[in-house]
């Protein structure tokens, strides 16, 4: 009886032993590693965070939330949510060693502007996760709501500031506006469908007349084209005369051509002489002017005598006396 409870017992024992390996194989607990527990208090909506919820610094996890409460001042009416959250210190190092977040403490991180922020992790389910990174040029609001955890500060997540930006638009004006805008559309439409049948009908008689005016202008180029063609009919046949002509007539212009030359030829040899006869101290100028001189004196005195006729027309009778 004694050996088969202690038989029992070795295999509950084992079992036990077994469960508790598997849970710390497979789960995400970690009984030997050091963990340090903080909290970070919200006073927006933590919509989409629970227990387990990863905590992250830029993307990497660091921890996991554990606790989440909800604690409302009544003097003030105001609702706190503070998130417990527990950090595993040997994912971090810091500087070259391996000092932790428990050596260095949180105290020391918060002033070197460690905060937090709720994120969205995905859209599609709308889990949200807490997000870690040094900002420190932004204020560190503490609370102090869960006085024997140290704080980590929080900032406004990205639904918040959404949010913030969505209430902070002025949304009655921009519903004026668009009423506004409604209205002049609507007048402007009533406007344009005022004065569309009337540009309609223009655009149809300006199209009918673009019609007309661009079949007379086909007519009056095929025209053109037609008396072009006929022009140049014209000119090719009187091309084609003239060089059948010159061709016909070329020996006669060959012809005329050497009689030319032999005319420009005996034109310049007579001038030749002429010239020859005219320089100043050739003989047959110097018989010219003599000849001159003689006619010359002969008219002197056919001159005078028909001045003497015309004073006595006797004289050709009596003759000249003595």
């Amino acid at each position: 009886m004694v050996n088969r409870q202690t038989i029992v017992g070795g295999f509950v024992l084992g079992g036990i032993l077994l469960a508790l390996g598997v849970l710390v194989l497979f789960s995400r607990l970690r009984p030997f590693e050091p963990v340090t527990r903080a909290v970070l208090v919200f006073e927006g909506s933590v919509n989409g965070l629970i227990v387990g919820s990863p905590v992250t610094f830029r993307g990497v996890r660091v921890g996991v939330v554990r606790h989440i409460r909800v604690q409302f001042d009544p003097g003030s009416r105001r609702a706190y949510i503070p998130v417990i959250v527990q950090l595993e210190p040997n994912r971090v190092t810091i500087g070259r060693s391996a000092d932790s977040v428990r050596t260095v403490g949180l105290p020391r991180m918060v002033a070197d502007g460690l905060r937090g922020q709720l994120n969205i992790q995905s859209f599609v389910t709308g889990q949200a996760e807490i997000d870690l990174d040094f900002r420190p040029d932004t204020p560190a609001t503490l609370y102090n709501r869960v006085p024997e955890l140290p704080e980590i500060p929080t900032l406004p997540g990205q639904l918040q500031q959404l949010r913030d930006q969505i209430a902070n638009l002025p949304l009655h004006d921009l519903a004026e506006d668009a009423e506004h805008t409604l209205v002049s559309l609507q007048v402007l439409s009533e406007h344009i469908d005022r004065l569309l049948p009337p540009l309609v009908g223009s655009l149809t008689r300006t199209s009918d007349q673009s019609q007309l005016a661009l079949a007379t202008a086909t007519a009056a180029i095929a025209d053109l084209q037609a008396r072009a063609g006929r022009t140049l009919r014209a000119i090719d046949r009187l091309s084609t005369d003239g060089d059948r002509q010159l061709a016909g007539r070329g020996a006669e212009l060959s012809a005329l051509l050497r009689a030319s030359n032999r005319s420009v030829g005996q034109a310049q040899a007579l001038l030749t002489r002429i010239n020859a006869l005219a320089a100043p101290r050739s003989a047959p100028r110097a018989d010219v002017e003599a000849s001159l001189r003689d006619l010359s004196a002969a008219a002197s005195s056919l001159r005078g005598l028909a001045e003497d006729l015309d004073r006595n027309p006797q004289l050709l009778l009596t003759g000249r006396g003595r």
